[in-house]
């Protein structure tokens, strides 16, 4: 019979492997801040948020975020913002590579309650209706609705607030609708004229901060808006979906990023299906990478534009039938 799996991190240390733990936890069980770092670099923990460690062999889960969060959210206060949307189960709303580190936690008091100091945590006081906040596994956290709100206005960026309603609204704990008839609510207050033209825009069927990234280009290229996830079917089944596009014109973009697009077979993957799409469908596909929808040399709007132009230029031509 195999041996079941001892219960700390070793012999010498009584640290959970189950559950996490805090850094004064772990130097009462005698380590210190190095040897910490020390395990972390060899992957034997990890750092869900600041000051909190886990077993790196711990999954992750809705339960094991929001006991992470407990043992450093205070008293009277809740989680909110991209914080509030990790702890929902939306890591769409972070932004590219950002799960690779631990940013501080977003918590906040009600308004008049007195501003949280610490060296963990975002914060502030911010105005809720008692219908903003829930209870989610012994941690306050804004509601998914009121959350994907203050993404939509509150981000430093449009492509992280536009990312985050989606990644919101890919949940499906409230409707589109839902999150337009909320908007007006935010009169006067910040951020809200961001939130006004985002919200419209903001669609549960993005798959990607990318995907919402390059969203926006398009938007800022004028073009008519788009349709997101077009499925291309074969012998009555779904064989791709098409990121976003024009299905009238036969007109596509996609965003391809390095996580799934960027190994030699998954290149070799790409370039068939959009080869069969051109060949057998008369497709015209836009192809996007992290380069040209950030950055200085920052191009997909002009690109859109431009392609979109030559689209309808040549549509007549691809769809001809001899």
């Amino acid at each position: 019979m195999q041996a079941e799996p001892s219960r700390t991190l070793g012999p010498e240390l009584s640290l959970p492997l189950d559950q996490p733990f805090t850094r004064s936890t772990a130097l009462a069980a005698g380590l210190r801040d190095k040897q910490l770092g020390a395990l972390v670099a060899a992957g034997c923990l990890r750092r869900p948020v600041p000051g909190v460690y886990v077993a790196s062999q711990l999954p992750d889960s809705i339960d094991l975020r929001a006991s992470a969060l407990a043992l450093v959210v205070p008293a009277g206060s809740f989680v909110c913002d991209r914080t509030a949307a990790w702890l929902h189960g939306a890591p769409m709303a972070l932004a590219p590579n950002e799960h690779l580190t631990v940013p501080p936690v977003s918590c906040f008091r009600p308004a008049d309650a007195g501003r949280l100091r610490n060296g963990l945590s975002t914060s502030g006081e911010r105005t809720v209706a008692p219908g903003d906040l829930m209870e989610l596994n012994g941690v306050l956290v804004t509601s998914p609705l009121r959350t994907a709100l203050d993404l939509g206005r509150l981000q430093r960026t449009r492509d992280l607030a536009l990312a985050g309603m989606d990644a919101m609204l890919r949940l499906r704990r409230f409707s589109h609708d839902e999150l337009l008839e909320a908007v007006p609510r935010f009169r006067g207050q910040r951020g809200v004229c961001q939130l006004r033209f985002l919200a419209p825009l903001a669609d549960g069927r993005a798959e990607s901060f990318g995907e919402a990234a390059l969203r926006l280009r398009w938007v800022d290229a004028g073009l008519p808006p788009p349709q997101l996830q077009i499925p291309i079917v074969e012998n009555g089944r779904v064989i791709f979906w098409l990121d976003m596009g024009l299905e009238e014109w036969l007109f596509a973009a996609e965003f391809d990023g390095a996580a799934w697009h960027s190994s030699p077979e998954q290149v070799a993957a790409d370039n068939a299906r959009r080869g069969w799409l051109d060949e057998q469908r008369r497709w015209m596909i836009e192809v996007f990478r992290n380069e040209n929808v950030w950055g200085q040399h920052q191009d997909a709007d002009v690109r859109l534009a431009a392609a979109y132009c030559r689209a309808r230029a040549t549509f007549a031509s691809r769809t001809f039938i001899v």
